[in-house]
């Protein structure tokens, strides 16, 4: 069943977003994807690097999942295509390669990305959590074989994500303007603010989810908003940033990163759970219920039913069948 009048925006990036804007437009037709501009690496960091622009590799994977929902499959994989050989184009993706030309050609990030669902058909809004590319700094320990414990600084995403360290803390820069917090695109932090629900997460915990709520005027929109709030946990822990976490650990880091955000729900699946009683106890400390449902894909390993996903999420926001109201009290059909 989807629910008309439920305004929803997901925050992330990447393969984790992809996941939950696949299931979320399954609730609601009415999405907005607030996506990560810290990517460095591959295609995305080419083309920040020499042009200055956003990178553009975790909007076009919210493109991507929007064209799919809709039925727009041709569209959706020519965005995915990567070029081949082993010349200039050699690795670029089609969809990072027309966001470029837009973010080149409008001159205004949020306005390029409008007109990318104009021509693509898509009825979701993809923007970016801040108008500037922003780098990921990452406390990290492990790194020195004399003492295991002492925190080295490392950045760019790439760097913390496959770092073979401990990632204890991540920060944000703007690269640009020394000393200056990053600054959060104004129609994402309205999006927000006019939400009756926000999705945060799966993802890559330190590089895609966290920053989020690095960016001061996001994050205390997402802190005051009066949307309900709602975690998806990642399936299993990721080598190098979350090794070795447990799905209470990935609360309890959000909680040391953003100490005044509260939740009302946590999605889990339930087999990836050791011990869902501390879950519970974590989400309740964040003001939150733990919600753990079978939402793997039984046939793809590490990644998310959509389906599933979606069936868990109406039952986290009381929507339809025996729980009825809705999110904000606001279920129609």
């Amino acid at each position: 069943m989807v629910v008309n009048n439920v305004r929803a925006v997901a925050l992330g990036g990447g393969h984790g977003l992809h996941a939950t804007l696949s299931a979320v437009r399954r609730v609601t037709p009415d999405v907005t994807a607030v996506v990560t501009v810290a990517d460095d690496g591959g295609s995305s960091g080419r083309l920040r690097r020499e042009l200055g622009l956003l990178p553009p590799g975790d909007l076009r994977q919210a493109f991507a999942a929007f064209a799919a929902e809709d039925g727009g499959t041709l569209w959706a994989e020519v965005f995915q295509h990567r070029f081949g050989g082993d010349g200039a184009l050699a690795g670029h993706a089609v969809g990072n390669l027309l966001l470029a030309g837009l973010f080149e050609v409008l001159g205004d990030p949020v306005a390029a990305l409008d007109e990318a669902c104009r021509l693509m058909g898509v009825s979701g809004r993809v923007l970016p959590m801040s108008p500037e590319p922003l780098e990921i700094e990452g406390e990290v320990s492990g790194l020195d074989s004399e003492d295991p414990t002492a925190l080295r600084t490392i950045r760019g995403q790439v760097a913390v994500a496959s770092t073979p360290g401990q990632v204890r803390r991540v920060n944000l820069r703007s690269p640009g303007v020394a000393g200056r917090p990053p600054q959060a695109c104004a129609e994402a932090v309205d999006a927000v603010l006019a939400a009756d629900v926000v999705f945060l997460g799966p993802g890559s915990w330190f590089t895609s989810v966290l920053p989020h709520l690095l960016v001061p005027g996001l994050r205390d929109a997402l802190v005051h908003t009066a949307a309900t709030k709602v975690l998806v946990l990642n399936l299993v822990p990721q080598p190098g940033e979350t090794a070795g976490f447990s799905p209470e650990r990935h609360l309890d880091v959000l909680f040391e990163h953003a100490p005044d955000l509260r939740v009302d729900a946590v999605i889990a699946d339930r087999d990836s759970v050791p011990d869902p009683a501390n879950l519970r106890r974590a989400a309740e400390r964040l003001g939150g219920r733990a919600h753990l449902g079978a939402v793997a894909d039984p046939e793809v390993p590490g990644r998310h039913d959509p389906d599933a996903l979606a069936l868990c999420m109406r039952e986290a926001l009381g929507l339809g069948g025996e729980h009825g109201g809705g999110a904000k009290g606001r279920e129609g059909q």
